[in-house]
């Protein structure tokens, strides 16, 4: 602990002030001051929810925007991964309780031939803070990976990763199997990654390109509500 932050205790700051500083030490990869200012919240009589979409997930749009646009690096957004995952930690419990909102379940992973995840991982922790359940399968998965993990884990959305120029085509690769086992319409197909774009989404036959860890929530928020509204429209 830096002497200067000696001087700062959390609980003395009002609600609208702790949150500004859980999004400061967030940025700064706080574990331990993440994990109290969580337990503050929740002392105060915030939901769990609220904690979660407020503060941590508040405080990681923010890394994930710096992280994209080159201001912060690798070693930082991990720091700040894992202090997200100390407020998690105390969160999780209390939301799985809760009538928090369970938006579906994914399925999400870096293709076959790219070891490059951060980008990865920080989409996974934004979807599990906006009330998704995650599954991620890492990094270099094989077609029989996703497929075989969408079927176990019944999962609504696929998402799939790449860093490399030669890696994308592989997407393709996973969704014409899909196609050809009849199952594509089953699942929600997102993708992303720094050489992906709009039109190459489209071309290969994803349900969407999700840009940065912020679009994917608000693209995948949007197509579970769609598959909600056709099935009670069915029914």
């Amino acid at each position: 602990m830096a002497d200067e932050d000696d001087d700062l205790i959390l609980s003395e700051l009002d609600d609208e002030e702790l949150v500004a500083q859980m999004f400061d030490d967030l940025y700064d990869g706080m574990r331990e001051e993440i994990m109290e200012a969580t337990q503050i919240l929740l002392d105060r009589g915030w939901a769990p929810y609220d904690v979660l979409t407020k503060s941590l997930v508040g405080g990681m749009t923010i890394v994930g925007n710096d992280f994209r646009d080159g201001i912060l690096f690798v070693p930082e957004v991990l720091l700040a991964a894992n202090a997200m995952k100390g407020g998690m930690s105390i969160l999780k419990p209390l939301l799985a309780e809760t009538d928090a909102p369970r938006m579906g379940k994914m399925v999400i992973g870096t293709v076959k031939g790219d070891i490059h995840d951060i980008g990865k991982n920080l989409v996974a922790m934004m979807m599990e803070g906006a009330g998704f359940e995650v599954v991620d399968l890492g990094i270099n998965n094989a077609v029989e990976a996703y497929l075989e993990a969408l079927a176990n884990e019944k999962a609504d959305i696929l998402g799939m990763s790449a860093l490399l120029t030669t890696t994308m085509p592989y997407m393709k690769v996973v969704i014409d199997t899909m196609k050809e086992q009849g199952i594509r319409d089953d699942y929600i197909v997102l993708v992303g990654g720094a050489p992906l774009n709009e039109e190459f989404g489209k071309a290969i036959g994803a349900d969407a390109y999700c840009r940065d860890a912020a679009v994917a929530v608000e693209t995948a928020k949007d197509w579970i509500s769609r598959r909600h509204n056709q099935m009670q429209a069915g029914a």
